[in-house]
């Protein structure tokens, strides 16, 4: 007597967990759009997740139409035609939201940085920053020209 076919399930996608690089930097393909910086943000251990998640909302209200994309393993925000005016990257201890053009900004951003022009917020785990003030670097970097580069 034969037997009938078994029914195969339908294939699940298979899904990697996203590799933490050092310092629980997730590693995300390069790509552009709000998906991989959502992913990258979804990635982001414990503390940082909220963060990250508070910097992208605080990018989309001030700058609308603002233009995302993962960039070694870092996201990064800017405006059609003017280039990339900030990224941010998991460090052990904080988050560190990178302004590229933060020797333009006034006041400055408070931690130097030895590439030319971009200055540092360290986040860290209380999640405490003036969103207000946040704002205003965003708004003015996003008025000048960024980085063409990537």
């Amino acid at each position: 007597m034969a037997r009938a076919p078994k029914k195969s399930s339908p294939a699940k996608p298979k899904t990697d967990p996203v590799k933490l690089l050092s310092g629980g930097n997730p590693q995300i393909a390069k790509a552009d759009g709000d998906a991989p910086v959502q992913a990258y943000i979804a990635a982001m251990p414990g503390w940082k997740s909220d963060v990250g998640r508070r910097l992208d909302a605080l990018m989309t209200r001030t700058i609308p139409g603002v233009r995302k994309a993962v960039r070694w393993n870092s996201p990064f925000y800017g405006v059609e035609g003017r280039g990339w005016f900030l990224g941010w990257h998991c460090i052990a201890k904080y988050v560190k939201v990178a302004f590229l053009n933060g020797t333009s900004l006034r006041p400055m951003p408070p931690v130097e940085s030895k590439n030319v022009g971009t200055r540092y917020l360290h986040v860290h785990e209380d999640g405490v920053f003036d969103e207000e003030q946040v704002a205003n670097w965003v708004r003015q970097a996003a008025e000048l020209d960024g980085e063409h580069c990537f």
